[in-house]
Order: structure tokens, then sequence, then C-alpha cells
């Protein structure tokens, strides 16, 4: 899996579950948080979107809101969690 392929996913999600105005602005670094795209139940939600999509398993040292607070945040946060893979590609389990 690469880091696009994770920001495709996340992206998807939020504006699938949190942004009802297909013509809203949802950019890569966008503050999640601080824009209010996502509140705390929110994020709870995308946590457990990332560990069945992604197949990752998060500590509760990983569960900081900077881990969380962009789309490109959350990406390069998930690839440091996959195993290596072939090619450049991070192996999902």
């Amino acid at each position: 899996m690469k880091h696009e392929e994770v920001s495709t996913k996340v992206h998807q999600f939020i504006r699938k579950n949190f942004l009802f105005d297909d013509t809203a602005q949802l950019g890569d670094d966008q503050s999640l948080l601080g824009s209010g795209v996502v509140d705390s139940t929110g994020i709870l939600e995308l946590i457990s979107f990332l560990e069945e999509t992604c197949r990752v398993k998060f500590e509760d040292s990983d569960l900081v809101a900077d881990n969380f607070d962009s789309i490109n945040k959350i990406s390069a946060f998930i690839m440091t969690k996959l195993p290596p893979g072939k090619d450049g590609d991070h192996a999902v389990t």
C-alpha cells in the first residue's frame, strides 16, 4: 500500500461520513479537528476505519491528535505502522 492509496481511502471516508456538502473543500494538509470537519467522536470512527481497512493496530501512545490532524499526517503515520513490502509499497497484512 502506498501513501497515496492511504490518502485516497482517508479522503473518501471523510467525505462520505463527515462532509455532507459535495462542494466543500478538503485539503490534504487541512486540520480536520481545527476546521471542525471531524470531532473527537469522528476521530474514533476514523481510527476504527483505519484499523479495519489498513489492518493496523494502534497503541494508546499512538492516539494523539497530531497523528490524526490532517489527511497527510494520517497517511504518513499509517505508513509507519505498515511493514515494508516489495517495490517500495507497504504490505497490508
